[in-house]
This record gives C-alpha cells, sequence and structure tokens, in this order.
C-alpha cells in the first residue's frame, strides 16, 4: 500500500529503493560484457594460429603485458569519465554515454581484423571509463547521510558484478573456446546492448540521482560546488587517497586472476573430469560464484558486527580483506609446489585460492566503493570514484607485471611472495588505524538504520 502512494523514485524492494536494482542489472550486463571478454582476451592472445580455433600466437609475456596496459586504461579512464559527469553530462547522462560506447567497442572486436581488435579495447576503455564511477557514485547517492543501508546496498550491487561475472566466464567462455573468439567477444556486445536498454527504461526510479548538479535548482547543492572545501573536508579527501594505496596493493595481486593464474589453469592444471576437459576460462567463474554466494552473508556479518560495537568500520574491513586475499595465494603457492613435484596441480587449489580471494574482495571492494560516497565532497564525487578506479587500474597495471615476472622467477616464488606481501602491508597499515579513522572526523560514527536491519 505504501508504494502505491510514493512516486517511483521513492519506492523501495527489499528495504532499499527500487532505483538499486535498475544500478543493479544495469551493472550485471556491462560487466557480462567485461568480464566476457576479459575471461578470453588473455586465452586468444597465446593460442596459437595453427589451432583448430586459432588465436594471435603471443608468447605469455607479451599476452600478460597487453592485458596489464588495457585493464590498467579501462580504470584509469574513469579519471576524465568523473570529470565530465562532474562539470558537463551528470552521471546519468555518463553512463549511457559510456553503454554505448561500451556496445560499439563489444560489437567491433567480433570483427576478424587486427585494426578492429585495437579499436575495440579503444572504445571499451573510454566506455568503462565513463560508465563505471559514474553508475558507482549513483549507488550512493541513493542513500542519505548516515544510512547503515548503504554498505549493503553497495554490496547487493556488487553482487550484481559477479552475477555478470559469473554468466560470463561461462557462456562467453564456452563460445569463445569452443566456437571461436570474436563469437564470444561479439555476444559480449549484445549483452551490453541489453543494459543500456534497461537502464534507459529505469530512469523514473532515478530521478533525483546522477543528474548534473550545476544546473540543479537546489541551493545547497550549487553552494557545496562553489566554495572551497574544509579542513574536515580536507582531511576526508587524504584517508581516502591514503586507503587507495591499500587498493592499489590488492588488485595488484587479486587481478592475477584474469592473467597469470588463467594461464596457470590452462597450462599447469589438471583440468579433466570423468575423461571431460574443463575450460580453463571457467576458473573466472569461482570467484563471481562465492560472491553470488557468500555476498550478503559476509555483509550481514560486518553489519551485525558494526551494531554491536565491535571493530567494523570501512578501514579494518579493507585491512582485513588484503590480509585475507593475501592468504589466498598461499594455496597457489601449493599448487606451484604440486606441479614442481607431480608435474601437474589439481584443480581444487585453484578453488580454493579464489574462495579466500573473495571473502577479502568482498571486505574491500564494495566497502571501498561505498567509502568514497561517504567521504568525497559532493562537488568532486564522480572525480573521487574516478580516481578510485584509477587506482584499480594501477593495481592491474602492477598485475601485469608481476604476471610477467613468472617468465623469470617461476609461479611457486611469484605467488608465495604476493601472499607474504599483501599479509604483511595489511598488519602494517593496520598499526596505524586509529590514526586514519580519525582523519575521517567521525563520518562513519553515527551511522543508523533509516528503517531496519535487512537480515539476508
Amino acid at each position: 500500500m505504501e508504494n502505491t502512494i510514493r512516486q517511483a523514485h521513492e519506492r523501495e524492494l527489499w528495504g532499499h529503493p527500487v532505483g538499486l536494482y535498475v544500478l543493479f542489472f544495469t551493472e550485471m550486463w556491462e560487466r557480462f560484457s567485461y568480464y566476457g571478454m576479459r575471461a578470453i582476451l588473455v586465452l586468444y592472445l597465446v593460442t596459437q594460429t595453427t589451432e583448430n580455433n586459432p588465436g594471435l600466437g603471443w608468447s605469455n609475456g607479451e599476452a600478460l603485458a597487453l592485458y596489464g596496459w588495457y585493464t590498467m586504461l579501462v580504470y584509469v579512464a574513469s579519471i576524465p569519465g568523473g570529470i565530465i559527469a562532474d562539470r558537463i553530462l551528470g552521471q546519468k547522462k555518463a553512463v549511457i554515454a559510456g553503454a554505448i560506447l561500451l556496445v560499439i567497442g563489444h560489437s567491433v572486436l567480433a570483427i576478424e581484423e587486427m585494426w578492429a581488435f585495437y579499436t575495440g579495447l579503444g572504445f571499451i576503455i573510454a566506455g568503462v571509463g565513463m560508465l563505471k564511477p559514474n553508475i558507482s557514485t549513483m549507488v550512493g547517492g541513493l542513500y542519505p547521510k548516515g544510512d547503515i543501508r548503504r554498505d549493503k546496498g553497495f554490496t547487493i550491487f556488487y553482487i550484481g558484478i559477479n552475477v555478470g561475472a559469473f554468466l560470463s566466464s561461462i557462456i562467453v567462455g564456452y563460445v569463445g573456446e569452443v566456437y571461436g573468439w570474436h563469437y564470444g567477444f561479439g555476444l559480449a556486445g549484445i549483452c551490453m546492448l541489453l543494459g543500456l536498454v534497461q537502464f534507459v527504461a529505469g530512469q523514473k526510479y532515478l530521478k533525483d540521482v546522477g543528474n548534473y548538479l550545476g544546473k540543479s535548482d537546489n541551493m545547497e547543492d550549487r553552494d557545496s560546488l562553489k566554495r572551497p572545501l574544509t579542513k574536515i573536508e580536507k582531511d576526508r579527501v587524504i584517508v581516502l587517497i591514503l586507503s587507495f594505496l591499500m587498493v592499489i596493493v590488492f588488485f595488484g595481486a587479486f587481478e592475477q586472476a584474469g592473467g597469470l593464474m588463467n594461464i596457470y589453469a590452462k597450462d599447469y592444471t589438471d583440468r579433466m573430469i570423468m575423461g571431460w576437459e574443463v575450460p580453463a576460462s571457467w576458473f573466472q567463474a569461482a570467484n563471481a560464484f562465492f560472491i553470488i554466494t557468500l555476498g550478503t552473508a559476509v555483509a550481514g556479518f560486518w553489519a551485525r558486527r558494526k551494531l554491536k560495537g565491535k571493530h567494523a568500520s570501512s578501514l579494518f574491513k579493507m585491512i582485513m580483506g588484503l590480509i585475507i586475499m593475501g592468504t589466498g595465494f598461499l594455496f597457489m603457492t601449493a599448487a606451484a609446489a604440486e606441479y614442481q613435484a607431480t608435474g601437474s596441480s589439481a584443480m581444487y587449489w585453484l578453488v580454493l585460492a579464489y574462495l579466500f580471494h573473495t571473502v577479502g574482495e568482498l571486505s574491500l571492494s564494495p566497502v571501498s566503493l561505498s567509502f568514497v560516497t561517504k567521504l568525497a565532497p559532493a562537488k568532486y564525487a564522480s572525480l573521487m570514484m574516478g580516481l578510485y578506479f584509477a587506482t584499480t587500474g594501477l593495481g592491474n597495471k602492477v598485475a601485469g607485471l608481476l604476471g610477467q615476472s613468472a617468465s623469470q622467477f617461476g609461479e611457486y616464488k611469484v605467488f608465495t611472495g604476493i601472499a607474504i606481501f599483501c599479509i604483511l602491508f595489511g598488519v602494517l597499515v593496520g598499526l596505524f588505524l586509529k590514526k586514519l579513522k580519525a582523519l575521517t572526523h567521525g563520518a562513519e560514527d553515527n551511522e543508523k538504520d533509516m528503517t531496519r536491519i535487512v537480515e539476508y
């Protein structure tokens, strides 16, 4: 009865604004297209030209180098994407522009020509740069200040990302490996088009979110764009930038998934089950599967912990996420040791690694997205979100460099080194947790549930 009285953009579903689910499905299809292409990109590059489904025949090092540059630029493009949204288009229009660029990019990749390959990557880089930071900022805009549902909302949104990633790794991965790489690229484009259509159709639920503030009738919004930053706002920007160091380290390790771990699954893992070989790209779905099945449980755990007055600040979650993810690489160390001893390694090592990586990701990535929306000054909201994604891009570049180093140092040393560094870095940041929290000036101290606690 309540929803029939409220306007469309004020309605709620399962304790959250309906607009959240519009953004959920838009991001789901965008990530379907991105992760589908990501699942087969390196495999396409390293597959020999003489095979039945020929690739480009690049060396592992060449493929990982391009993978590192590409995944870095995809997220670094979020900085100009955020600036364009803040100063010209607004977040809503920027998302639409980004989606159109992505449809073009994935469609061009379906053409079997080298010019099309590089052109398609260029369009995808620009498209993700426009869409990614702005749709994430819009999620934060759905919730009023102090609403404890914000972190949960970002986790639901994050599950949407990984529904897309899971389905694409299975579907696009299978189509690409079995029927042809370019068919896989084309399928990603079709699904991005679905995301664009869905976003445009759901505009009535996003009436007050993502609009260009430069033309806002709200004087408070206009004033926040004109005045200089306060001391508190400057401190919060500082702590955000410092927290981004954890993001770089995290994704420098985590993004081995699409690179070195992808190649490891293909070349060094025994993937036979009852006479059938599991496609290497399918292991990319493990992370997404665990996020879908564990996401709400992890979010609920942190929410209950916070309500009990225990350590559950965003910074603490991020520190724990980094340590847990780093621990997951010890399973890859075990896999590499088994390969050295027997000539192959079991699939369960990869699955266990992805399980720990996922729990770490759930504690850091959606939380850090929410953290940006809590601390960023209104006039720099999309820019700060763009900077966040740029740091993930730098992490992706670091991942590519680490993956390349495996040819020199070997997988065993690389995996072990990543595990040790991530764990120690997390512990080191933890020593400064109290000082970092002071710089937030209580941004999270007064969070409360604006309606009721939504148990997952």
